[in-house]
């Protein structure tokens, strides 16, 4: 039976690409022996994006459109994606053109050639800030070190999933999603595959400081354990300080003297700082097992065009 390949591309706010982008994606996917669907997932877009979606899947049958009724985030509009495809291996790339869809064809290669998860790999990053660039190396170096489970270095969503491996994706349901991090944790064969990640082809970025810092957080948090344990180090730590202090404390005292409330003070310093830095870990943690307790839906679906839920 011939395999069916599946695009999914979260958008949001991208009116000014949407366009260029999907003639290039077009292009790219027709180019593949393989029939073929296009997932657009609109994040809450405030700006005409819908009606871009909607003129493209009206005169294109294997396009197929989600729309959110609010913006959930990229991760979780990456989950609707895969939710959506029908695809023998499905391939997540943003509508920017940061990532070019003629990239496709390679990751198609890999996975061909055995690969369960074909991952883009920066080699180099276009029109980006000095300061995007420095804060995105340290960022990906500071994950792997704390992760429980191997993460490529300089990796984004760009990538491509074997039916297998999305299947075991759609029976991970928290909230708080990390999906480079998900596929780290599944252990499948991943083969990376390298590119030039290009400049926006329109509009700008999407990914504000305070979104990436929370994708940051989510991954730090969500496939690291190393948080509580760094806290216990620091608790140690600060009691090693306290000891070192009170060795001075009583130097001084024996010498010069020392005021009797700086023993006290050196004391509940250092063990409110150990106090406070183990419950602001915990609280994290347990804030995260406060939204999977509650049993929302992930997303929240206003209109689909094309879906496979209505053939």
């Amino acid at each position: 039976m011939a395999k069916t390949l599946s695009l999914i591309v979260p958008v949001f706010n991208e009116q000014e690409a949407i366009d260029a982008s999907f003639a290039r994606m077009y292009a790219a996917m027709s180019a593949l022996p393989y029939a073929f669907e296009i997932i657009y997932v609109n994040d809450g877009s405030r700006d005409s994006t819908m009606a871009h979606l909607r003129a493209i899947a009206g005169g294109n049958g294997n396009v197929r459109v989600i729309s959110f009724s609010r913006n959930f985030g990229h991760q979780l509009a990456v989950t609707a994606g895969m939710d959506e495809a029908r695809g023998d291996a499905l391939i997540v790339i943003d509508a920017d053109l940061q990532d070019p869809p003629e990239v496709i064809g390679e990751l198609v290669k890999a996975w061909e050639n055995g690969a369960d998860i074909a991952y883009g790999k920066r080699l180099k990053r276009e029109g980006e800030t000095f300061l995007k660039k420095f804060t995105a190396h340290c960022y990906y170096r500071l994950l792997n070190a704390m992760s429980a489970y191997p993460i490529p270095l300089d990796t984004g969503d760009f990538r491509l999933l074997d039916r297998k491996v999305a299947d075991v994706f759609l029976k991970m349901r928290e909230h708080n999603r990390f999906l480079r991090g998900m596929s780290g944790w599944m252990g499948f064969n991943a083969v990376p595959v390298e590119y030039v990640r290009h400049e926006r082809v329109a509009g700008s970025t999407k990914y504000t400081l305070k979104k990436m810092l929370r994708l940051a957080f989510d991954g730090i948090l969500g496939f690291s354990y190393r948080p509580l344990t760094a806290a216990g180090g620091t608790g140690v730590a600060l009691m090693g300080l306290s000891l070192l202090g009170f060795v001075a404390l009583a130097v001084i005292a024996a010498t010069v003297g020392a005021a009797p409330w700086l023993w006290g003070l050196c004391g509940l310093v250092l063990f409110d700082g150990l106090i406070l830095a183990a419950m602001g870990v915990q609280g994290a943690y347990l804030n995260r097992i406060y939204d999977e307790v509650r049993g929302r839906p992930l997303y929240v679906v206003a209109e689909k065009i094309n879906s496979k839920d209505k053939e």
